[in-house]
């Protein structure tokens, strides 16, 4: 019997990336999503093409040996595949992780312990995704508890990190995915090591003791870099990231931002300067990139969460600030989030005009950026707040 995966979300990031890596590594992927259209079309198409783009040029990939499920109606098929399955990954985006933990509990429990462990990993753009998943599957609600004693024997969570830029796509491009030739997976080893288990075996994957310097490494430049330039250029009325680089101005302020970054990168995680000066170069270069032109309305979507207390802005900057550093670009580009509203198609964006309307700029502080009083950012963040607030009224 040949390798099987199952993944959760069959988006861009789903069929350009993460399949992609399991289909060249062997793996028959079965998708589980619950857009009718997306599922129905990957039944009856039997390829697609992931188109990579770089600046030395194009390749296309052909991915084979897929099916989809839709988890909506058929969540007795999912339960099934995920018994006989090796892996489970999910690119669905953090919100929708507990959305997806009853599926993947029933179809743990329904594993022999005899089998080799599934092994889960979730690929998304937040901190300990895979610990969060796996709360909400060990969660009683979804798995009894009599069977979290020996669940261990059955299933295997790892955390990961992805970095690869995929812009919107050609809306006539059909399953074809074009994304950046530019890519990083990690996964931690650990958790196979711990139990004696063999790593899973996909190819092009980087296996790490220790995840998160890698995981904050990305989050506080690829990201907060992403966002930076996204939001200014909201503000500035530029219409796509590579565009809103191209005003010096911009690009002044996100370099500004990542430098700040570099200093907890450095001084945290170890990482040399000249490393991470070369990394933060590179990154640079990737979003300024015309072939992956991305509207700003688009990477700036959801600024709730990516005001959040662990996130690209306010995680760096909190920290930074509880070691004694200024952070004015994390600063300015909070800012320029924070002014992110009301934007058409953007539900947080909306939802965050509400919040400042609504509340006092220290309420606004707690409930969107998760910071307290005796938070060295705290007052910073309040002046911030009421800056933006005020100028709204005029």
């Amino acid at each position: 019997m040949g390798k099987k995966a199952v993944h959760f979300g069959s988006g861009n990031i789903g069929r350009g990336f993460v399949a992609c890596f399991l289909h060249e590594s062997g793996y028959e992927v079965v998708f589980a999503d619950v857009v009718d259209k997306l599922v129905d079309s990957l039944n009856s198409t039997p390829s697609y093409n992931v188109i990579e783009r770089g600046v030395e040029g194009t390749v296309t990939k052909t991915i084979t040996n897929y099916r989809a499920i839709n988890s909506k109606y058929n969540e007795a098929e999912v339960i099934d595949e995920i018994a006989t399955a090796d892996i489970v990954t999910c690119s669905v985006g953090p919100n929708i992780l507990k959305f997806i933990a009853p599926v993947i509990a029933k179809g743990i429990d329904k594993r022999s312990n005899d089998q080799k462990p599934l092994a889960v990993i979730a690929c998304e753009n937040m901190i300990g995704a895979t610990d969060v998943l796996a709360g909400h599957i060990k969660d009683p609600k979804n798995t009894p508890e009599h069977r979290l004693e020996d669940h261990h024997e059955r299933a295997i969570y790892a955390n990961s990190a992805i970095d690869r830029i995929v812009p919107a796509q050609d809306p006539n491009s059909g399953l074809d995915v074009t994304l950046e030739k530019f890519y990083e997976w990690v996964i931690e080893e650990t958790p196979f090591k711990e139990r004696g288990v063999e790593k899973p075996d996909i190819k092009g994957v980087k296996w790490v003791d220790d995840l998160l310097p890698f995981i904050e490494r990305k989050l506080f430049t690829v990201n907060t870099s992403h966002a930076t330039a996204a939001y200014f250029g909201y503000n500035r009325q530029k219409q796509t990231v590579d565009d809103a680089m191209r005003d010096k101005d911009i690009k002044n302020q996100v370099a500004a931002a990542v430098d700040e970054t570099a200093k907890l990168i450095v001084d945290k995680h170890g990482i040399p300067p000249e490393e991470q000066d070369a990394y933060k170069k590179k990154i640079i270069d990737r979003i300024s990139n015309p072939h992956l032109a991305d509207a700003v309305e688009r990477v700036g979507r959801a600024p709730l969460r990516k005001l959040g207390r662990k996130e690209r802005f306010i995680g760096p900057a909190a920290e930074l600030a509880e070691m004694g550093h200024d952070t004015p670009a994390l600063l300015g580009a909070a800012e320029m989030a924070l002014r992110f509203q009301n934007v058409e198609g953007d539900d947080e964006s909306k939802e965050l005009a509400k919040i400042m309307a609504e509340n006092s700029p220290e309420d606004v502080v707690q409930k969107v950026c998760g910071l307290q009083k005796s938070d060295k950012l705290y007052p910073k963040m309040v002046d911030i707040v009421r800056k933006v607030q005020a100028d709204s009224q005029d």
